[in-house]
């Protein structure tokens, strides 16, 4: 159990890791850092942290510090929170991509106090509000780098997500990225685009809404999300969602001249292909 816990963030992430850990009692208080006075006093209000306090006093007061922030203010971030921790303290990230991050603490005198994690979990809303109780369980978590971090740090970590019911991965930081481009981040900007896809050809918004089914909600789901949070991922990993990107409208492609050469085999070929999916996620 740790004694306190500093949350850098207080949405769905950080929000629903504080939920989490308190109520299977894996710590005693827990500690604010947010952007905004309205998304600190709505964590204090729905319990999410116990106090809310300044950048610097939240991280001294900490046993485990937990960066759940947008990836393009996490650099600076916790290159000042790994520049006051101690050899006692722990410290994790929950980004979307690692390799800036993991590049940029390379050198650091702290870098081993720090555990590069990646929890493969989240929905399209954000803020406080959005955080649950029982995020997590069953879904994967990324650990990158782990030889780089203290044995402590690290099975302190390990321990804590699998408390919470995940199952752990462990990648090189390039790696983690490339991967995520490919399962997370072209999902995002599939979304993204069908929705202005729709919203550019169907002006009647309430032909939207009572025609759309569970496969275009399902589908679109993600445009919802914050772009706030998805524009830094996007600029941050942009070599490897590009590639992603490209083969992705290629395929695109593929469907588009088997319609317009009315090749019905071709369509039936590249659909049999797409089923072979359920191999592998069922």
């Amino acid at each position: 159990m740790f004694n306190n816990l500093a949350i850098i963030g207080t949405g769905l992430i950080g929000g629903s890791f504080s939920l989490c850990l308190k109520e299977r009692g894996l710590v005693k208080h827990t500690i604010g850092v947010s952007r905004t006075q309205k998304s600190a006093n709505k964590a204090l209000e729905l319990g999410i942290v116990d106090e809310i306090l300044p950048l610097e006093e939240a991280v001294k007061k900490a046993d485990l510090i937990y960066v759940a922030i947008p990836v393009d203010v996490t650099i600076p971030t916790m290159e000042k929170i790994m520049d006051i921790v101690t050899d006692k303290q722990i410290v994790v990230d929950a980004g979307s991509t690692k390799y800036a991050l993991c590049s940029a603490l390379a050198n650091h005198t702290r870098r081993s106090r720090f555990v590069a994690s990646h929890p493969m979990w989240g929905t399209e809303y954000s803020g406080p509000e959005a955080a649950v109780r029982e995020a997590f369980t069953g879904r994967a978590c990324v650990i990158c780098e782990k030889e780089k971090s203290d044995k402590d740090a690290l099975e302190a970590v390990e321990k804590i997500y699998r408390d919470l019911g995940m199952h752990i991965v462990y990648m090189d930081a390039a790696a983690h990225d490339i991967h995520a481009a490919y399962v997370s981040h072209i999902s995002h900007i599939t979304s993204f685009a069908l929705a202005n896809t729709v919203l550019e050809k169907e002006k009647e918004e309430d032909a939207i809404f009572e025609l759309a089914g569970g496969g275009f909600e399902s589908t679109v789901r993600l445009a919802k999300s914050n772009p706030a949070m998805w524009v830094p991922i996007f600029m941050q990993n942009k070599e490897n969602i590009l590639d992603v990107l490209n083969e992705h409208i290629s395929q695109l492609r593929k469907f588009k001249a088997s319609l317009e050469k009315e090749n019905a085999e071709y369509l039936l070929e590249l659909i049999e292909n797409a089923n072979k999916i359920r191999r592998i996620i069922k």
